[in-house]
């Protein structure tokens, strides 16, 4: 399975995983979303950890299914994937902890975005790819525009080949803090889940509500993303790219 989810230390952990880099097909989204729809509705966790297995927490869209897409309806439905998983991941009632291990390309900066405590290790990089292949980062902008500002949005959307660090984007506020391995991002984690668990779950949720309150537009804001993204895909020049991309 694509996502599964366990609950320890007061926490609801969910992992995707789709080799080799995690480039999120719609099924994994779809999963994802239910998932988290799930883990907030479960009274026995405060908190909710998003992470994936691998050297790469996620490259972003599956270049197979993009390839695949014929007409506008599936492709809008695609990139509304990404978009579902967002909101779901503001909507929760309690803070969504993202857990970052390696790279995070297109739609995976998304994720990250819309987490409330964002955690990488050094070896974590950042990239938005998708002016490359001939589309943009409409669905996900949004949310690195609220997390890490405009200015962080511009730099990275005008350099798709560029990687940004980890350390640059915790500047930015994209990141809130940089670990030297793994195993002392989990240990705070760990830290963080066990001292969630002891909170009121009705403080957490009212807060959680306050903060983004600035974002209440996007249940009709991403699926218009999704649209312009969908448009920009279906033209053949864009078909031809990413299929000599692949190859």
């Amino acid at each position: 399975m694509p996502v599964e989810s366990i609950l320890k230390n007061g926490a609801v952990y969910i992992t995707f995983d789709e080799p080799p880099v995690n480039a999120l097909s719609s099924r994994a989204l779809n999963e994802l979303k239910n998932h988290l729809a799930e883990a907030a509705q479960n009274d026995a966790a405060r908190s909710i950890v998003l992470q994936s297995r691998g050297r790469t927490f996620c490259a972003g869209a599956s270049f197979d299914e993009l390839i695949r897409l014929e007409n506008m309806a599936e492709a809008v439905e695609f990139f509304n994937g990404f978009g579902r998983v967002i909101n779901q991941m503001r909507k929760a009632p309690k803070p969504v902890i993202v857990r970052i291990q390696g790279k995070t390309v297109g739609g995976g900066n998304g994720l990250a975005a819309a987490g409330d405590l964002v955690l990488a290790t050094d070896q974590a990089a950042f990239k938005l790819s998708e002016l490359s292949l001939g589309i943009g980062p409409y669905v996900i902008s949004p949310a690195i525009r609220r997390r890490g500002g405009a200015a962080l949005l511009h730099r990275m959307a005008w350099q798709p080949w560029r990687w940004f660090s980890a350390f640059d984007m915790q500047k930015a506020g994209m990141v809130d803090h940089v670990f030297e391995s793994t195993g002392a991002m989990d240990d705070y984690i760990d830290e963080a889940t066990g001292r969630f668990a002891g909170y009121d779950a009705r403080a957490l949720a009212e807060w959680k509500e306050t903060l983004w309150a600035d974002a209440r537009s996007w249940d009709e804001l991403l699926p218009e993303m999704a649209s312009k993204s969908a448009l920009l895909l279906l033209r053949r020049p864009v078909k031809e790219h990413l299929q000599r991309l692949k190859k």
